[in-house]
């Protein structure tokens, strides 16, 4: 009733997009000077949000497909570029880290929404459920879902702890990490869908 290589490729996939440790000074920034019970809070709405994001698309993904007319390798291209975008932004380190602002609730926009459901993650679990066979894929893939959201709210919630462990130079040299592994699978995809397209053709 499991499948680790399913669980393990898109739990992989999905960390490296949404990149738990280059989330954590962002989430920290964005909470500066709140109290540590609203920090907290804020850690578990973010992954809520984002978790509710994901659900929607992954079970919808194959009716909003139909209804845009979309083929599954037109958007393994697509989420392919889009992963390589994502990819060189976190080698080259020109990710923009957008400012605290007191009169929003941060933990909605903009970290459950575009940091961590944003479109890179969106494309991998639309393409993931829609390439899990039976019930044994179906429940590795969600399974991966809810393992990668429970690590991004553990990372959060213990952010301060963390980013005291392995300081700023850990951080970045695990996002370059994520970003050279990131490319890797973005480039595949893209190999993946243009071989579909062909061998549709």
């Amino acid at each position: 009733m499991f499948d680790l290589a399913v669980f393990g490729s898109l739990f992989l996939t999905l960390f490296v997009i949404m990149d738990p440790p280059g989330i954590t000074p962002i989430f920290l920034a964005l909470t500066s000077g709140r109290p540590a019970k609203v920090q907290r809070r804020m850690a578990l709405q973010a992954v809520c949000v984002a978790g509710g994001v994901i659900t929607v698309f992954g079970l919808l993904g194959h009716q909003i497909l139909d209804y845009l007319h979309v083929s599954v390798p037109a958007l393994m291209i697509a989420g392919g570029l889009l992963l390589l975008l994502i990819a060189l932004d976190l080698l080259t380190g020109k990710t923009d880290e957008p400012k605290q602002t007191k009169d929003v609730n941060v933990a909605l926009v903009p970290l459950g929404m575009p940091l961590l459901a944003g479109p890179g993650a969106i494309v991998s679990v639309i393409l993931a459920v829609q390439k899990a066979d039976g019930v044994t894929g179906q429940v590795s893939v969600w399974a991966a879902i809810l393992a990668i959201h429970v690590v991004l709210w553990l990372v959060m919630r213990y952010s301060l702890l963390i980013i005291r462990v392995i300081k700023d130079g850990g951080v970045v040299l695990v996002t370059r990490l994520a970003g050279m592994m990131l490319s890797a699978i973005a480039v595949q995809q893209i190999i993946n869908g243009v071989t579909q397209v062909i061998q549709n053709a």
